[in-house]
């Protein structure tokens, strides 16, 4: 394949995961692969050559949403509590949002009939954030920025505080913390955090 023939493949692609997240949030796990392949301007048959099936393209949407999270972590462990500030922030945005939101009202309705479903977005989505994190972690204490522990369990810990009750607030449907009310709910958990590792 010429580098032009990759180029075009990667847009596809992208194109493609592209529809089927807007597709999942709009439809549920139901939309079709019709639709999706309509949305993204492509034959079904171009959606088969880059995706088996739905269950790829669903984890491949949850990937987009850890992606977006984890860059947050780039960059040096200088700095710990505005790196985590950034990626706190980031978290919760894209996992208490509409979309995050969307997406696991999605996999919760279809994770007891398609496993396979609810496997594929754990690893690419809460998986993948959390092996990130814990490297960031795993850095920070190496470097003598915050106390040495296990940096997967500290990962895991934080992930949990992030996103603590007020996921289930927002999956009831009740509205988000007012900007300053949720910028002191995040630096109050980094802090909580930060002092375990001091």
């Amino acid at each position: 394949m010429s580098p032009a023939e990759d180029t075009v493949a990667s847009e596809t692609r992208t194109r493609l995961i592209h529809a089927a997240r807007e597709a999942f949030m709009e439809e549920g796990y139901r939309a079709s692969v019709d639709g999706i392949a309509a949305r993204a301007g492509v034959a079904k048959q171009t959606l088969y050559n880059h995706f088996p099936g739905k269950d790829e393209l669903f984890s491949e949407s949850a990937g987009l949403i850890s992606g977006a999270i984890v860059v947050s972590l780039d960059g040096q462990t200088d700095d710990v509590r505005t790196t985590l500030i950034r990626f706190g922030t980031t978290f919760r945005q894209k996992v208490h949002g509409t979309e995050g939101l969307a997406m696991f009202r999605t996999l919760m309705a279809e994770a007891a009939r398609f496993p396979s479903l609810a496997q594929a977005y754990f690893a690419k989505g809460p998986e993948l954030t959390a092996a990130r994190l814990a490297d960031f972690l795993g850095r920070a204490m190496a470097a003598g920025h915050l106390r040495q522990d296990d940096p997967r369990f500290a990962a895991e810990m934080l992930l949990g505080m992030l996103n603590n009750i007020d996921h289930f607030r927002r999956i009831s449907g009740n509205a988000e913390l007012p900007e300053a009310g949720e910028k002191t709910r995040i630096g109050q958990i980094i802090d909580c955090f930060l002092r375990a590792y001091d």
